[in-house]
């Protein structure tokens, strides 16, 4: 009986690690899918950046705000881009580190499942020798 009540300790653990495991991968896929954005909007920008490059200083240039369109200063247009991609080079670096910080959760949750199911396979065959 002893030894049926820990094999059922064993099981609830590995349960509870795989949840905890699922938990995790939930939360490093949704960090790596706002990584994901952010990319599309560094690159949009930058885009829009280098189309900016290309006019020439005296070009009209309109920002959409509402249903109108306001026309805007070149240099005003430029700043407000470069800001915007300094922005979201902060976001990717603070994305960056959340990723990381999630792999090493993962990892470590996953050597933690490793080791209570090879304790648990351990205690299996001690059972099963007796």
């Amino acid at each position: 009986m002893a030894a049926n009540k820990e094999q059922q300790e064993m099981i609830k653990k590995l349960q509870a690690e795989r949840e905890k495991l699922q938990v995790l991968t939930k939360e490093y896929q949704k960090h790596i899918s706002t990584r994901q954005q952010f990319d599309a909007q560094l690159n949009e920008n930058n885009l829009v950046l280098s189309e900016f490059n290309r006019l020439k200083p005296s070009a009209e240039v309109y920002k959409l705000v509402g249903p109108v369109l306001v026309k805007q200063e070149l240099n005003v247009a430029v700043g407000t881009v470069k800001k915007r991609i300094g922005f979201i080079k902060g976001e990717l670096e603070r994305c960056d580190k959340n990723i990381a910080a999630s792999e090493d959760k993962q990892n470590k949750c996953k050597d933690s499942l490793a080791n209570i199911q090879q304790q648990y396979q351990q205690k299996l065959q001690a059972a099963a020798a007796k």
